[in-house]
C-alpha cells in the first residue's frame, strides 16, 4: 500500500481540482461529462501523489479531451415522405492502446454531453479489459422507438454515408448502444459495404453470427455484469443463489443479466422500460420478457397479460423500493440518485452491480460506499460486451469463429480478472475494498503508461 505525505497529497489535489475547472470551463452545460470526469479524477488523487512526472507529461490534460470530436446532419425521408433531420455524433477519445471502440447510442436525449461522457468512461472501460483497444463513442438523437423497419434502414444508412469517413478496423469500430441492436448494426454495415466496397468485417461489432457477428455477443454486457457481481459475491461469502435480484430496463443487457442470475440460483423479482416496472413476486419469467422485447418489441407492462400474479407501475422511480439482495440497473445514467440508494440500503441490498453506463449519482455511490454495499462500478461491472466485443475484432481479423462456449469462457476470465486488477490497484494505493477507485486508476495506468511511452501526441 502507498503512503503519502501531506504535501504530496495537496499538491495532487490542487493539480486534479484545476483539471477538473478547465474542464468545467471549456465544456460548459455538459453536466453528464463533468460528472463523469469528476468521478474518474477525484480517484486519482493518490495516482497524481505518487507519481509526479504523469503532471510533468499533461497527462490528465490529455486524456480529458478528445482525440477528434464530430458533430454532422442526418437527413432522411419518413413513411410519409417527409424530410426529418437528426444530429449525428462521433467522439474518439483516446487511442493510446488501441482503435477507438464504442457503441452508438440512438436516443432522443443524446447530445455532445451524452457522447463525451461515455467516450471517456470508454477510455478506462477498455482499458479495463486487457483488450488492445482505445475510447470511443457516438450515436444520435434519432428516436427508433414506433419508427418502421423502412424508417429506421433510410435514417442508418444516412448516418452511415458521413460517418463511414472516420471508421475503419484499424481505426475506429462502433457497436451498438441503447436504440442499436442487430437490425441497426445490419443497415449501417450494408451501407458501409456499399460506398466502400468489399466485406470489412471488422469495421462494426455487434453484427449477426451469419456474416462476421460473435457468439456471446448479445449475452455479454448481461453476462458480464453478473459474472463481476459474483465475484464480489464470492469475496465476502455470498452467492446470487437464493438471493432476490431487482433488474432495472428489459433491453439486451437487462434480459440477459437476469438470465444468468437466474441461472446461478436467483429469483429475479423485477424488470422495467422507459415506461413503468412489473414486479413478479414469483421470480420474473425471462422467456416471456425476451419474446416482449425481442421479437414482438411491445412495453414492458402486456407481461401482466400473461403473468396476472405481477404488478404494473406507472413510472420507473419506484423499482428501486423494492426489497432486494441485489440490485443491477441496467437501464441508463442517473437512473439511482441518493434518495433511491438509500431506499435500496433500507430495503436490505448487500451488493450493487452496474450494468448501464453511469446509472448511479456521485451522490448514490456515496451512500452505497459509506453503507458498505459492495459495488461494482459501470466501467468495470459493464466492461462485458465491449470485451466480447473486441474478441468479434479478434475473430475477423483471423477469419474464423469461437463456439458459445470458447467465447462465454474467454468473457468469464476477462470479468474475473477486471475485479482482480480493481481489487489490487485499490489495495496499492490505499483505498482498499474501494472499486469505483481501484477500476479508475487500473484503466487509468495502463492508458497513462502507453501515452508516456507513445510521446507528446
Amino acid at each position: 500500500m502507498t503512503t503519502l505525505t501531506s504535501d504530496q497529497q495537496a499538491a495532487a489535489a490542487q493539480y486534479v481540482q484545476s483539471v477538473y475547472e478547465t474542464v468545467v470551463r471549456r465544456n460548459p452545460n455538459e453536466s453528464e461529462f463533468h460528472q463523469a470526469v469528476k468521478e474518474i479524477l477525484d480517484s486519482l488523487l493518490p495516482v497524481f501523489a505518487k507519481h509526479p512526472k504523469y503532471r510533468e507529461l499533461g497527462i490528465l490534460e490529455r486524456v480529458v479531451e478528445p482525440e477528434r470530436f464530430v458533430q454532422f446532419r442526418v437527413p432522411w425521408v419518413d413513411d410519409e415522405g417527409k424530410i426529418r433531420v437528426n444530429r449525428g455524433f462521433r467522439v474518439q477519445f483516446n487511442s493510446a492502446i488501441g482503435p477507438y471502440k464504442g457503441g452508438l447510442r440512438f436516443h432522443p436525449t443524446v447530445n455532445a454531453s451524452i457522447i463525451k461522457f461515455l467516450g471517456f468512461e470508454q477510455i478506462f472501460k477498455n482499458a479495463l479489459t486487457g483488450q488492445p483497444i482505445g475510447g470511443g463513442k457516438g450515436g444520435s438523437d434519432f428516436d427508433p422507438k414506433g419508427k418502421s423497419d423502412g424508417e429506421i434502414m433510410r435514417f442508418t444508412q444516412s448516418f452511415m454515408t458521413e460517418l463511414y469517413k472516420y471508421i475503419g478496423p484499424d481505426a475506429d469500430v462502433p457497436a451498438g448502444d441503447i436504440g442499436v441492436g442487430a437490425r441497426e448494426i445490419g443497415y449501417m454495415f450494408g451501407q458501409y459495404k456499399r460506398i466502400r466496397g468489399g466485406h470489412e468485417a471488422g469495421v462494426l461489432t455487434g453484427k449477426g453470427v451469419g456474416y462476421g457477428g460473435s457468439l456471446t455477443r448479445t449475452e455479454a454486457t448481461g453476462y458480464g455484469c453478473v459474472y463481476f457481481v459474483n465475484e464480489m459475491l464470492k469475496y465476502k461469502g455470498l452467492s446470487f443463489h437464493g438471493s432476490t435480484v431487482v433488474v432495472s430496463g428489459s433491453g439486451n443487457v437487462s434480459i440477459y443479466a437476469m438470465e444468468k442470475a437466474a441461472q446461478l440460483g436467483a429469483k429475479v423479482v423485477a424488470c422495467s422500460d422507459s415506461d413503468g416496472y412489473i414486479y413478479d413476486p414469483e421470480g420474473i419469467h425471462i422467456e416471456t420478457v425476451k419474446r416482449l422485447k425481442e421479437v414482438e418489441r411491445k412495453r414492458i407492462r402486456e407481461y401482466v397479460d400473461k403473468h396476472p400474479q405481477a404488478v404494473y407501475t406507472e413510472g420507473c422511480e419506484g423499482i428501486w423500493s423494492i426489497p432486494c439482495d441485489i440490485a443491477l440497473p441496467c437501464a441508463t445514467q442517473n437512473e439511482i440518485d441518493g434518495e433511491a440508494a438509500r431506499k435500496l440500503v433500507a430495503g436490505g441490498v448487500r451488493a450493487v452491480g452496474e450494468g448501464a453506463n453511469m446509472p448511479s449519482t456521485l451522490e448514490a455511490v456515496e451512500v452505497f460506499l459509506n453503507h458498505r454495499v459492495l459495488f461494482g462500478p459501470a466501467k468495470a461491472a459493464n466492461a462485458g460486451g465491449v470485451a466480447v466485443s473486441a474478441l468479434e475484432m479478434a475473430q475477423n481479423s483471423m477469419r474464423t469463429s469461437w463456439t458459445f462456449e470458447e467465447v462465454d469462457a474467454k468473457l468469464h476470465t476477462i470479468m474475473k480478472n477486471i475485479y482482480e486488477n480493481s481489487v489490487q490497484a485499490a489495495e496499492e494505493y490505499g483505498v482498499s475494498g474501494n472499486l469505483v477507485a481501484g477500476a479508475n486508476i487500473a484503466g487509468f495506468l495502463k492508458v497513462a503508461d502507453a501515452m508516456v511511452l507513445q510521446g507528446i501526441v
